[in-house]
């Protein structure tokens, strides 16, 4: 409590900026890598889209297990996401 206010992460966090994940892949190629892995893709525009690639984010897994031995929380359960807004 007194370390993090009763706090922990809500997500991954970037490793890359926005504007490399754009210059690194066409919204348009990831909606069609997407697509094939089942997903499925709405997205406002293709460069809003190839912000938001996968591979522009952290390994969440590596982020919880550093959360966990930091005795920040405890992993209860793990879970899939369904649906991804932004906003």
């Amino acid at each position: 409590m007194v370390a993090t206010f009763g706090s922990s992460c809500h997500g991954a966090g970037r490793q890359m900026s926005r504007r490399k994940a754009k210059k690194s892949i066409k919204g348009a190629t990831l909606r069609e890598q997407l697509e094939a892995q089942g997903v499925v893709v709405r997205a406002g525009s293709m460069k809003g889209l190839a912000e938001e690639a996968p591979f522009a984010y952290k390994d969440v897994e590596a982020v919880v297990n550093v959360v966990e031995a930091a005795g920040v929380a405890r992993k209860v359960v793990r879970v899939e996401p369904i649906a991804v807004i932004k906003g």
